[in-house]
């Protein structure tokens, strides 16, 4: 019964699987490469540059994984524009973030004078009011360096006691500028009263002569003296942002008695609720602090931009300007959304966007991949489908978020390898089931190392695929990557064009081995990967792209 069942899925398969590679639409959406052998149809194989992106991370729910920024391409693009050559640590001598700056600052320097004496005509006493990080002071080397994209106050207090906080590109001499013109200048920063002394000292060690203590506004902490002021009245328990800010001008403006002219930041929120004649945004993609208007005011000028383009190689860094960039930390609230993961670096492992895509897809591929396995196993073509580990096979949501936050850890990932810490991705143990019956013999080629082979083939036996060993009738089925220690040497199928293999060449290299009289001389009828480095390079009848925003694998 079941045999006549899977001909019958087979044979309405066949025809879908014809509409499937014939029609550009639906399988260039997502990667999948035509039938062939060859490296031709490689050109389909190739990232996304364009994306819509709200700053409150709700796309993630609408656009997909491979609609969503991934966040390996948006660190690569961020370090573009900083000029870093991936220490974490910026050019400060030339890069499209300085020269950015400087024609943001020579453009505002050009209207000084005029809003000085425009000032002056009505007057009033003209003033304009500064954030500190990253509008005077610039905190690249301590957010990407020390911190990876991961603020830690603890390391913050450490920079800013400590003073070691470089000034923002072309502020110096635009501040002194300013205050030489007569404009009155005030500092206005989220950072801490106890913070207050050593930032004041800060900007003068790097070149400020017009800040002052009395004239510099840091946030009260609750202790001691350090309270609330008076002015400053919040629709709930915890101030935003933008009413500590906005109601703190106010302050300046009606209490003090200045006209803020220009109000200078980097983040929208240092901006909105008013109080100042003209604001100036400042570019800074590596976080983003947001903050809801304030009751009863609208300001749709005043928020951030939702459409991108980015190469994945980060070569957008240098021609995007900063609020081109996706911002990092919205790239990370949206890719949070897509999972389901309330901010704990959990994911949902019940409902989601992610998994529902994933349904999706594999509701798709799954008749596909079952007249293909059919029909190549009646032909006697021995075949078989290949499949990546991590995130094609096994989910690595809660190791790459919860534990290693976004920044690779060999260690860490080898204790969740060793422990078979992993589930099974959404909806796989299905498609690999229905490959199997159909008559397809299921390989595993990961870039996982020899040494972790064994604790791979049972974390998968553990979570549903059965299906996965390391041989079958004397023939290797599940490829790992040589250590170069020991016996784990590179195998002689694969040859490399420099001394360290790309993942395209082992993988390649290996599907072709697979292929071939010495690897089983299997047909590879369908290859899964949530890398295109896991597709690219032929040795496969078709190549289905599962997505991932969480990591990218050039």
């Amino acid at each position: 019964m079941r045999r006549s069942v899977l001909t019958a899925v087979a044979t309405s398969a066949a025809v879908l699987l014809t509409t499937t590679l014939v029609g550009a639409g639906p399988a260039a959406a997502h990667g999948w490469g035509p039938p062939g052998h060859d490296h031709g149809h490689d050109t389909a194989l190739t990232p996304r540059t364009q994306f819509t992106m709200a700053a409150d991370g709700s796309s993630g729910a609408t656009q997909g994984g491979d609609g969503i920024p991934n966040i390996d391409s948006v660190k690569k693009t961020i370090a573009t524009y900083y000029g870093d050559p991936g220490t974490g640590i910026a050019d400060e001598t030339d890069s499209p973030y300085i020269r950015e700056m400087r024609s943001i600052v020579d453009r505002e320097t050009r209207q000084l004078r005029r809003m000085h004496d425009t000032a002056v005509r009505h007057g009033q006493r003209p003033a304009i009011v500064l954030d500190a990080d990253d509008t005077t002071l610039w905190t690249y080397d301590i957010e990407v360096a020390d911190m990876h994209f991961v603020f830690d106050p603890a390391r913050q207090d450490e920079w800013v006691q400590d003073e070691r906080f470089a000034a923002t590109p072309s502020m110096v001499g635009f501040v002194n500028r300013a205050q030489a013109m007569g404009f009155t200048v005030f500092g206005l920063t989220g950072r801490n009263d106890d913070q207050k002394t050593a930032t004041v000292q800060n900007l003068t060690k790097v070149g400020y002569t017009a800040f002052a203590p009395d004239r510099f506004f840091t946030k009260w902490t609750g202790v001691g003296a350090s309270q609330q002021p008076s002015y400053i009245t919040c629709a709930t328990a915890k101030c935003t942002t933008a009413e500590y800010k906005a109601l703190t001008r106010k302050h300046i403006e009606q209490d003090l008695g200045y006209d803020i002219t220009l109000n200078v930041g980097d983040q929208w929120s240092d901006l909105q609720g008013g109080y100042a004649d003209r604001s100036l945004k400042l570019p800074n993609p590596t976080y983003f602090l947001p903050s809801a208007d304030l009751p009863g005011v609208s300001e749709p000028r005043l928020t951030p931009r939702t459409r991108f383009t980015m190469a994945a190689d980060g070569s957008s860094g240098a021609t995007q300007g900063g609020e081109g960039i996706p911002n990092i930390d919205s790239v990370k609230k949206t890719i949070a959304t897509y999972y389901g993961d309330p901010g704990t670096g959990i994911a949902d492992k019940t409902d989601s966007p992610y998994i529902r895509e994933m349904r999706s897809i594999v509701a798709r591929q799954a008749p596909v991949v079952a007249a293909q396995c059919s029909v190549a196993s009646r032909q006697h073509r021995n075949p078989a489908i290949v499949l990546d580990a991590d995130d094609t096979t096994l989910w690595t949501y809660d190791m790459e978020v919860a534990d290693m936050h976004f920044v690779f850890d060999p260690a860490l990932q080898d204790e969740w390898v060793q422990d078979e810490r992993f589930p099974a991705t959404p909806s796989m143990t299905s498609l690999v089931s229905v490959a199997e019956r159909s008559g397809c013999t299921i390989i595993g080629l990961t870039g996982r190392n020899d040494g972790q082979e064994e604790a791979t083939i049972a974390d998968l036996n553990k979570v549903g695929y059965p299906q996965f060993s390391a041989t079958k009738r004397g023939t290797e089925t599940y490829y790992t990557k040589w250590t170069g220690v020991g016996a784990s040497q590179q195998p002689s199928y694969v040859t490399c064009a420099a001394a360290k293999c790309t993942t395209i060449e082992y993988k390649a290299q290996t599907r072709a081995h697979i292929e071939s009289r010495a690897g089983g001389r299997y047909d590879v009828v369908a290859n899964f990967g949530d890398q295109y480095s896991d597709l690219i390079g032929g040795s496969a009848d078709r190549s289905v792209k599962l997505p991932n925003p969480t990591y990218y694998l050039p």
